[in-house]
């Protein structure tokens, strides 16, 4: 039995649909799975999110889950969506929801012209340069690659599910399927091949944006240096490489 009979037979598969399976299908045939010009020390990957964009519609999760191969049922997300409802300003105490990962959109709540505001916050592994997922796991399995991103290896993954513990965004799970760990990617498959992730290309606001902080012509650059620019848990000292703008909700 070969490699890629024993993983077909293994039940690695099961999980990968789309792109994604094209993509790991080129790897067992000892495929290219990058663009010609595609150079890994020449990307630094990110992506930048604009709060007062995000409309909560579900897209960016419903994208996720078929681009990826995520299991469908509830409470299994790659990428999810929160809605922040802030009652009369009171941004220290807002109630937050996100019925099903914000895939279905959210239902009406809250009465119009209330003195409250919501808004929708994207989530997602944050690409960490300073991993605590990196650094927990015994085997090496979840390693950050040269251009960037944090990746799991499944075929080393044990599923201890250490990483799961040190994550401090909640962005990682064990997928039921394989008993190893599974988490947004940034479509590293797609972006390898010159494409855009699949929830940035399925938002229709353009709230989701890629961006290569290695090429000084990426707006990620602009959005950076001239926007409120915010990342989760600041004092965590990871290192994360989501940016948020207007992170309170804040209408520009």
């Amino acid at each position: 039995m070969d490699r890629r009979d024993f993983l077909l037979k293994g039940g690695k598969l099961i999980w990968l649909t789309g792109s994604a399976m094209v993509a790991w299908e080129a790897v067992l045939a000892g495929e290219p799975e990058t663009a010609p010009n595609y150079k890994l020390t020449d990307h630094w990957w990110a992506m930048a999110i604009d709060i007062g964009l995000c409309i909560g519609c579900g897209s960016c999760v419903r994208a996720c889950k078929e681009e990826n191969g995520v299991i469908k049922e509830p409470f299994f997300f790659r990428t999810w969506v929160e809605r922040y409802h802030v009652p009369h300003g009171d941004i220290e105490r807002p109630e937050v929801d996100s019925p099903n990962g914000g895939y279905d959109g959210f239902p009406e709540k809250y009465p119009p012209q209330d003195g409250s505001k919501n808004f929708f916050v994207p989530k997602l592994c944050n690409q960490c340069a300073h991993s605590p997922c990196v650094q927990v796991c015994p085997v090496g399995a979840t390693f950050e690659s040269p251009d960037g991103v944090v990746l799991v290896d499944k075929e080393y993954c044990l599923g201890c599910r250490y990483c799961v513990q040190a994550c401090p965004y909640g962005c990682r799970y064990i997928d039921p399927r394989s008993g190893t760990v599974d988490k947004c990617s940034l479509c590293y498959h797609r972006i390898r091949r010159g494409l855009t992730t699949a929830c940035c290309e399925a938002c229709p606001t353009g709230a989701r944006r890629l961006g290569d902080l290695k090429d000084p012509n990426d707006p990620i650059h602009e959005f950076l240096r001239d926007r409120r620019v915010q990342v989760l848990k600041p004092q965590m000292a990871t290192g994360a490489k989501v940016y948020y703008c207007d992170l309170d909700g804040s209408v520009r």
